[in-house]
C-alpha cells in the first residue's frame, strides 16, 4: 500500500463522515484502505467551481467530483442567496434528465429548499431542460434547478441555475451563490427534511406543449417526413407529442436511441456534432428516406437537423448550427417576425446581414444563452452549437423541441413548393456571400494545455492565416463597452478579392463546459449566381483548412 500524507488522509475521512450517499462513502473508503494517494489527491484537490454554469464534473466521491455532498452545499448556498435577496418564502422549481444520479440530486435540492424555508416542487419526472425553463416563469418561482450534463459523456452530471426571469444566472450571482456554498461548513448544518416539497403533476407540460402552440403558423403546410433520435435522453416523448398536437406526421425514432439510457451506449459521446453520433441516426434514414433528420441532446435543449446529401457514402449531411440558425431566421424573417435577433460572438456573421436586409434589430453577445436570453426586445437567438431560441417569451433560453418544430415547418413549407432545407441555404449564399465555417477543437486530459496555447497567442499573436492578414486582434480578456471581458481572442483577416475571398474571422476560446479548446473559423465568399457555388464552396472549404493548419501550429496543439 503507498503511503497517504496523513493531511489528505484526514480530509478524506472527514468527508466520508458526512457523506450520505452509501455509494461514494464505499468508493471512498476503498480509495483510502487501498492508499490510492494520486486519485485522492486528485478529488481533494480543491472544490468543483460554481459559475454561470452552475457545477458539471464527473460523478463519484470527494469535492471535485459531482455527488449528494457537493449538491447538497450548491443547494444551501442557492437558497441562503435567494433569502438573502428577499426571496427566502418563494418557490424553486426543479427539472432533471435521465443520468446516474439526477433524480437523487433534484430530491436533495428539494429537501434543502425546503430545510431552509422556501417551497419546493419537482418535474413529474425526467423531462427536457426547455420544460424546466419554462415551468419557471410559469409558476412564478423565484428560480430554478436542472439536473443535467447535458450531451457531456456518460459518467458526468451537472447543476445549471436560473433565476426567476426564467434565465441562466449571469455575475455576480454567480460569485454571489459560490461564496455561500463556500460557507456551508459541514452538511450537519444543512436542514434536510424527509417530505415537504410538491411533486408536479403533467399539467406543467401541458402548458409547455399549449406554449408551443406560438412557435407555428396556422394553416402553414404539415406534410413532411422526419426521422428523429433522442439520443438515449429524454426528448422522445415530449417531441412526439409537440409534432402531434401540431399535425406533423409522426416521426420515424430511431430505435436503437429511443429510451433513456444514462450508459449512451451506441456513442462515445451523446453529442449529435461529435463524429459518429449521427450513425445510426442516417442508417435509419437510408431505409426510411424522410425529407430531413432531427436530433436532439440528451436534455432536449439542442437539436441538429441533417439533410440529403446525394453521392456522399452516408447519403447525409449534418448542418452546422450556423447553417440552421441562418435558416429559422429567415423563416421568422418571412414570417413577418419583429424585434432584435441576436446571436453570439463565435457563431456566423450571416444573421447580421439577414436581419439588416429585414430591417430588424441585431445583437451580438458572449457564448451562451445566458447572454442571449437577456438582450432587450428579443425575438430569436441562436448560437452555433446547436443552441435555438425561437420562443423567447415562453422559453428564455435554448429549446431543442420548438426548433424542432420551426425547422419541420420550414421543411414542410418548402417541400410544398417543391424546394428544400439546401436549396433555401443556396439562395441565402447568392443574396448575401457564401458564409463557411469551420471549427477546430482540441479535447485535452491536461488543462493546462489550454492556458498554456492562450497564452502562446497572446504573446505571439499570428501576423496572417492562410495567407490573409490579420489586421485586428481583440484579446476579449479586456472587455469593451459591448462585451463583458471573457478568456478569449478575436482575428479579424483581410480579404483578398483577386482569390474570391471577402473576409474571414477567427475567435478562440476555451469551452466553458468541455475541457476543450474551440477556435471558431468563418470565410466569406462573394457569390454571383447559384452557378458558382460550387467553386466558392471549394474556395472556402480550402482557406478553412489553412486557417486550422496554421491556427494549430501558432497555438501550438
Amino acid at each position: 500500500m503507498a503511503t497517504v500524507p496523513a493531511e489528505l488522509i484526514s480530509r478524506a475521512q472527514a468527508w466520508l463522515a458526512e457523506d450520505p450517499d452509501p455509494e461514494t462513502r464505499d468508493e471512498l473508503a476503498g480509495l483510502i484502505e487501498a492508499g490510492r494517494h494520486e486519485e485522492l489527491a486528485a478529488r481533494f484537490a480543491g472544490t468543483l467551481q460554481f459559475g454561470t454554469a452552475g457545477l458539471r464534473g464527473e460523478l463519484g466521491a470527494g469535492p471535485m467530483r459531482m455527488n449528494r455532498s457537493v449538491v447538497i452545499r450548491a443547494a444551501a448556498g442557492l437558497a441562503a442567496y435567494l433569502k438573502d435577496s428577499g426571496q427566502g418564502e418563494g418557490l424553486v422549481v426543479i427539472g432533471y434528465d435521465a443520468r446516474y444520479k439526477s433524480a437523487d440530486f433534484a430530491r436533495d435540492t428539494a429537501a434543502v429548499m425546503v430545510g431552509a424555508g422556501l417551497r419546493a416542487a419537482l418535474l413529474p419526472r425526467p423531462l427536457p431542460t426547455p420544460v424546466l425553463a419554462f415551468a419557471i416563469r410559469h409558476l412564478g418561482a423565484v428560480a430554478g434547478v436542472e439536473v443535467t450534463a447535458s450531451h457531456n459523456p456518460p459518467r458526468d452530471n451537472g447543476y445549471k441555475v436560473y433565476l426567476g426571469d426564467g434565465s441562466q444566472i449571469v455575475p455576480p450571482a454567480d460569485g454571489e451563490i459560490a461564496d455561500r456554498i463556500a460557507a456551508v461548513r459541514s452538511l450537519a448544518d444543512v436542514p434536510r427534511p424527509e417530505s415537504g416539497w410538491e411533486t408536479l403533476d403533467d399539467s406543467v407540460l401541458a402548458a409547455y406543449l399549449e406554449r408551443t402552440d406560438a412557435v407555428l403558423t396556422p394553416g402553414s403546410p404539415r406534410a413532411v417526413d422526419v426521422v428523429y433520435t433522442p439520443m438515449h435522453g429524454v426528448g422522445r416523448d415530449t417531441l412526439t407529442a409537440a409534432f402531434a398536437r401540431a399535425g406533423f406526421p409522426a416521426p420515424t425514432v430511431v430505435a436503437e436511441q429511443s429510451d433513456p439510457d444514462p450508459d449512451f451506449p451506441t456513442v462515445a459521446f451523446p453529442n449529435p456534432e461529435e463524429p459518429g453520433a449521427m450513425d445510426l441516426s442516417f442508417a435509419t434514414a437510408r431505409k426510411a428516406a424522410p425529407d430531413i433528420v432531427i436530433a436532439n441532446d440528451p436534455d432536449a435543449d439542442r437539436c441538429a437537423v441533417a439533410v440529403p446529401a446525394p453521392g456522399t457514402p452516408e447519403g447525409w449531411r449534418m448542418l452546422r448550427g450556423d447553417e440552421v440558425g441562418a435558416l429559422l431566421a429567415a423563416h421568422l424573417v418571412r414570417k413577418g417576425a419583429t424585434g432584435t435577433f441576436a446571436t453570439t460572438i463565435v457563431s456566423s456573421q450571416l444573421m447580421s446581414r439577414i436581419a439588416a436586409g429585414a430591417k430588424a434589430g441585431y445583437q451580438e453577445t458572449l457564448t451562451g444563452f445566458k447572454w442571449l436570453a437577456r438582450v432587450d426586445g428579443l425575438r430569436y437567438a441562436y448560437e452555433e452549437a446547436l443552441g435555438y431560441c425561437v420562443d423567447p417569451e415562453g422559453v428564455r433560453d435554448k429549446d431543442g423541441i420548438t426548433a424542432a418544430l420551426l425547422i419541420t415547418e420550414l421543411a414542410a413549407e418548402l417541400k410544398q413548393s417543391g424546394r428544400t432545407l439546401s436549396d433555401l441555404l443556396d439562395e441565402l449564399a447568392v443574396e448575401f456571400g457564401l458564409h463557411a465555417t469551420d471549427q477546430l477543437s482540441v479535447r485535452v486530459t491536461d488543462l493546462s494545455l489550454i492556458a498554456d496555447a492562450m497564452r502562446r497567442l497572446r504573446a505571439e499573436p499570428p501576423a496572417a492565416l492562410a495567407g490573409l492578414t490579420v489586421t485586428r486582434a481583440d484579446d476579449l480578456n479586456e472587455g469593451s463597452a459591448a462585451l463583458p471581458p471573457t478568456d478569449g481572442l478575436r482575428y479579424y483577416l483581410a480579404g483578398a478579392p483577386s482569390d474570391g475571398i471577402e473576409a474571414a474571422r477567427v475567435v478562440v476560446r476555451p469551452s466553458g463546459t468541455e475541457p476543450k479548446l474551440k477556435c471558431y473559423l468563418e470565410v466569406v465568399v462573394p457569390v454571383a449566381d447559384a452557378n458558382g457555388l460550387p467553386a466558392a464552396r471549394a474556395k472556402a472549404t480550402t482557406t478553412l483548412t489553412a486557417i486550422k493548419k496554421d491556427l494549430s501550429a501558432a497555438a501550438g496543439i
